[in-house]
């Protein structure tokens, strides 16, 4: 019987998203120990989003032996060796069970309306029936199911920022004058709000466009990451744009802009870059206008 690599078994998606992570899911260090009825779970947790607040956490650990690293049929699929695990927890900070710790927040550049922290687990016991689906090794699909509604999440959370973006732009741009008249009226100013706002309508239909398609139930993986892609992107330029426009007041906490040019870095990076999302979109249109 050939080896099976790591890949294979895999849908399209499924495949690109292992090798935008490097195909080394074997980096995931926290690892689950089978104690009888029990697993034993020893590793952290990184952006832990409400890690502090919440009270049920979502962790996928290693559980090693499922398909060993040797030179049999099933070696080299370390991705089903990832199990995920639903935790219970006390709020707060500190201990919030025996063997989990949640040391205190993440200090980040924005997105501080919510706690993000990291989880630390030290022979943390957790039941057999705490496995997501009771079905070991099954981590890495059940991980994979919310991919694209991630993806389309994000592309709105970055059109709700840009359309606030250019609110606040177009209208501080009717206020604020300059050479005797508002700032709005000058070509300038005109031409970079056309752009903002056509850029505004632009990702929001994009977004719209990938959420029913999702919606469906078909497969949505590329226009849910044209959405993520061009929302995100167009988000952090509108933001920029309209921080411009105010001026040196853009750049006081005083006003809101201040707050969305912090925030809106991080709709760049969660669920996947730009470049791993340009990957995915280029060999999914490879697919579909395949030369036969």
């Amino acid at each position: 019987m050939p080896r099976l690599t790591e890949t294979d078994g895999l849908t399209d998606l499924q495949r690109d998203i292992l090798r935008a992570v490097g195909s080394d899911v074997a980096a995931i260090r926290t690892a689950a120990r089978p104690d009888g009825d029990d697993y034993l779970i020893s590793g952290q947790k990184m952006w832990l989003t409400n890690g502090a607040s919440a009270n049920l956490v979502a962790l996928l650990a290693r559980t090693p032996g499922l398909f060993p690293a040797g030179n049999g049929p099933d070696a080299g699929r370390t991705h089903r060796n990832l199990t995920a695990f639903l935790i219970e927890k006390d709020s707060g900070f500190g201990p919030t069970r025996p063997g989990l710790t949640v040391p205190g927040k993440i200090a980040k550049m924005g997105y501080k309306g919510i706690d993000t922290t990291e989880l630390i687990l030290d022979q943390c016991r957790v039941s057999a029936a705490r496995v997501l689906g009771e079905r070991p090794g099954q981590g890495f699909y059940q991980m994979m199911d919310g991919i694209e509604v991630g993806r389309v999440n994000v592309a709105a959370r970055a059109c709700g920022v840009a359309h606030r973006a250019f609110e606040l732009a177009i209208g501080y741009a009717q206020q604020r004058q300059a050479f005797g008249k508002p700032i709005a009226q000058h070509q300038a100013i005109e031409f970079k709000l056309a752009e903002m706002g056509t850029k505004v309508v632009a990702a929001h239909q994009m977004m719209v466009l990938a959420a029913r398609r999702k919606d469906e139930g078909g497969q949505s993986d590329l226009e849910a990451g044209m959405a993520k892609y061009l929302a995100s992107e167009y988000a952090k330029e509108v933001v920029e744009d309209a921080l411009r426009i105010h001026g040196g007041y853009g750049y006081s906490q005083e006003y809101e802009i201040e707050r969305l040019y912090r925030d809106v870095p991080m709709l760049l990076i969660g669920e996947g870059t730009a470049e791993i999302q340009k990957m995915i979109i280029g060999r999914r249109l490879l697919d579909r206008f395949a030369v036969v």
